[in-house]
């Protein structure tokens, strides 16, 4: 063979070896194709509802107070004060870039003998990091440092006013919110998990064992809620420890909530149990635990996250409840609910208006967590635009 034909029968060997210019943009175009998760979806569609996004941030905040209540209170809580009793919010002024209030001086109406705060011209400037009581952050590490307080540790500062004990509602209505949100929290996560194990045995099963579930959901939706928290809370004795109240209060309420949730999860396992990947996975040989736990309930995964938030609000709302009428969390224990009996009086409320503060802050809460779980409700939805 000439050196001309060899050359030729190499080249054409490269060649067919190469792969064309066309197959290969072929695989990178297969190659660089990007496939979103259904989580994915959710969050991009979550994000266009500037509403919902930022009141998962504020809800993000409330949570941040309430895990570190103690270093973000200026005051110990239960720390009382003869000389500053319903003294009302100071207002912040600034000297250059220094902030600082003005000191207010108690005098008496000469009748009545009711509080009358004047402002004076002394100032109490406002330090932050500052060293204060001696608390343990996240309960391990000991410490005093807290984010803001007076300058003289001798002077204090009331930003919200004081309570009829001269204490700090700032303080108190940070501390609250550890009781009130975690409550609201531990409530959601005990319901969800009676609520899905209860719909989910209903729907999968069906036959007796969904009719007798059902008639249970039915008598407990048909039973006035506010009577039964009543009862319930009335039951247990007034010598209990603050925390066995907690725990109590928070039992009850998740005993009443998992209704509605139960109903949901009935109603989609009725909905995938003749779905084709459900009949594949029992035709599989996979165990009846497997297919209910690895596949039905990924599948219904968003509308539990959608559900779990949007019952927040309601068990924070009733902790508040009962702690208002007395039947709930007691002091020393401090939650929203406890602080807004000291609002029960008209008489208190139009001398001191601003220990309804806690009442603000429950109201706030509970849209931003409505809000909050109207926008994970609507990213779930497959079918929204």
């Amino acid at each position: 063979m000439s050196a001309e034909n060899k050359q030729a029968t190499t080249v054409a060997a490269a060649a067919a070896a190469e792969p064309t210019s066309a197959a290969v943009n072929m695989a990178n175009l297969r190659g660089g194709i990007e496939y979103a998760s259904q989580w994915e979806l959710m969050w991009a569609r979550f994000k266009k509802h500037k509403v919902a996004y930022w009141s998962m941030m504020f809800v993000a905040f409330l949570y941040f107070v309430a895990i570190f209540a103690e270093f973000l209170s200026p005051f110990n809580p239960e720390d009382p004060s003869s000389s500053t009793v319903y003294q009302p919010p100071q207002m912040v002024h600034f000297d250059g870039i220094k902030p600082y209030v003005k000191k207010y001086d108690l005098t008496r109406d000469p009748e009545t003998l009711a509080p009358i705060y004047v402002e004076a011209e002394e100032k109490t400037y406002i330090k932050f990091f500052v060293k204060g009581f001696e608390y343990k952050l996240l309960g391990l590490i000991p410490t005093d440092m807290h984010l803001f307080g007076p300058d003289d540790p001798s002077h204090k500062i009331f930003l919200l006013g004081s309570d009829r004990l001269g204490r700090d509602m700032l303080s108190r209505v940070i501390y609250g919110a550890r009781f009130t949100l975690s409550m609201g929290l531990i409530g959601v996560i005990l319901s969800t998990f009676l609520g899905i194990i209860l719909g989910g045995i209903s729907g999968y099963y069906g036959g007796k064992t969904d009719w007798f579930i059902q008639r249970v959901v039915e008598f407990i939706l048909s039973l006035p809620t506010i009577p039964i928290w009543l009862a319930m809370a009335s039951a247990m004795p007034r010598n209990w420890p603050p925390h066995l109240v907690y725990i109590s209060v928070t039992v009850i309420i998740s005993l009443i909530g998992w209704t509605h949730l139960a109903r949901v999860v009935r109603g989609k396992f009725l909905a995938m149990r003749g779905e084709v990947f459900v009949i594949a996975a029992k035709l599989d040989g996979c165990s009846e635990g497997r297919v209910i736990f690895r596949h039905m309930l990924p599948s219904m995964a968003s509308h539990v996250i959608a559900a779990v938030t949007l019952a927040i609000p309601s068990m924070i709302l009733a902790e508040t409840t009962l702690s208002f009428l007395g039947l709930g969390l007691q002091p020393p224990a401090i939650s929203w609910g406890v602080l807004l009996k000291d609002a029960q009086k008209i008489s208190v409320i139009s001398n001191a208006p601003w220990l309804f503060l806690p009442g603000l802050a429950t109201v706030l809460a509970v849209l931003a967590m409505n809000f909050f779980g109207d926008g994970l409700r609507d990213a779930a939805d497959p079918y929204s635009h």
